[in-house]
């Protein structure tokens, strides 16, 4: 299985929910729900899940749960 890592910003309570590149493994995600109890969190794996092109269960935040920036594995 292959893996590598994301670099991500997420913007919890965002209006519009996105995902912008800003580099080779680097995303802006901005999601609609409040970044409480893990929320922004979930919503943040499934939006990037989609715009990749995975099943949110390929991606597993590594470092960064209580905070904006994340690191994120990707697996397969």
């Amino acid at each position: 299985m292959e893996r590598s890592y994301l670099q991500v910003k997420v913007h919890p309570a965002a209006r519009v929910v996105q995902v912008q590149v800003r580099g080779p493994g680097q995303y802006e995600v901005s999601v609609k729900v409040p970044a409480e109890r893990g929320l922004a969190n979930a919503a943040c794996l499934e939006t990037l899940a989609g715009f990749l092109g995975c099943r949110p269960s390929q991606l597993r935040i590594v470092k960064g749960t209580s905070s904006p920036h994340k690191i994120i594995e990707r697996i397969g």
